[in-house]
């Protein structure tokens, strides 16, 4: 019963919020002229206003979760997609679609970005396990210095070929170019979360390392490759959609272990929705600080977030 009532919070505040984020815009909207099926606003809403809204939800939802796996397979709670170089590697991975494919079409920019992605993670895994680190805050620090290597490499690549405006676009997350048809893809995202739901007591059995995991019958192996995977794929997915959103996948999933505990089958439900929300509030925030105007998500995030995460860190000293 207690879990039905906080879940019915998180469901009540995303509709609320949802609310007053399907009305803000330049263009006068109703919802209750949509609901009677006025035209103008039925043709805002399905064209604009909901892609909007629901691509808001999945990447919300997406990078949390994508964050939660990747502290728990790691077994560090400073990790996350934007802190470990996972972004940076699928901007490579778009510059090289763009060189060698074109980059036309948005399913080669996501393919590209989700190899090159994938690498980079193993990559870093690799590093870690091959590296004894004795403070929880170098293997982050490792993590952003790669991705730094990496973002230094591709934008002196696309320097040279001369596309570096074209990859600017990927640099900062926002959602004022989501219409019906070129969010869509984000929807992959939904599988992802049910995988990891499945996979979520493999994932925490292997957070306690690998003899462990053998010892429990748990191939280590394979569940770390699946958690990367999935890490790798649903950051590709949004970053070639949406662009790079910082801080989401890493300070969600730390708000809702200090009050729930580590285990993923327990919180990535919460997760999700309070990733969704967080993001929902940033957007609108972005879209109302500077009316009609607007601030792209990821500035506001930036801000946010940073401040939450030192809220975190401190308090996990004290």
């Amino acid at each position: 019963m207690k879990i039905f009532y906080k879940n019915s919070i998180y469901i009540i505040i995303l509709i609320i919020l949802s609310i007053i984020s399907i009305q803000i815009g330049v263009k006068d909207f109703s919802i209750i002229g949509a609901l009677f099926n006025n035209k103008e606003d039925v043709f805002l809403a399905t064209i604009s206003r909901l892609p909007r809204l629901l691509a808001i939800i999945i990447t919300g939802a997406g990078l949390s979760i994508a964050g939660l796996i990747m502290q728990t397979i790691t077994n560090n709670k400073f990790v996350s997609p934007s802190t470990a170089g996972t972004m940076e590697w699928c901007r490579l991975g778009i510059l090289i679609s763009m060189l060698f494919f074109g980059g036309e079409h948005k399913l080669v920019k996501i393919l590209s970005a989700f190899i090159i992605a994938l690498i980079g993670n193993c990559l870093f895994m690799l590093i870690l396990r091959n590296i004894k680190l004795k403070n929880s805050l170098m293997v982050p620090l490792i993590g952003m210095m790669l991705g730094s290597v990496v973002s230094s490499i591709t934008s002196f690549i696309a320097y040279k070929y001369d596309i570096i405006q074209n990859l600017s676009s990927w640099l900062q997350g926002n959602f004022s170019t989501i219409l019906k048809g070129n969010y869509e893809i984000l929807y992959f995202g939904i599988p992802v979360a049910i995988i990891a739901y499945i996979y979520a007591n493999k994932f925490t059995i292997a957070s306690m390392g690998e003899e462990f995991s053998i010892n429990l019958g748990v191939n280590y192996q394979k569940t770390v490759t699946i958690g990367l995977v999935l890490i790798s794929f649903i950051t590709s997915l949004i970053v070639v959609t949406i662009g790079s959103i910082p801080f989401v996948g890493l300070i969600i999933p730390n708000i809702i272990s200090m009050t729930k505990g580590d285990k993923i089958k327990n919180t990535i439900f919460d997760i999700a929705m309070l990733g969704s929300i967080f993001v929902l509030v940033c957007d609108i925030i972005g879209r109302l600080i500077i009316y009609p105007y607007e601030v792209s998500v990821s500035t506001i995030i930036s801000i946010l977030g940073s401040a939450i995460f030192l809220f975190i860190l401190f308090k996990k000293e004290k």
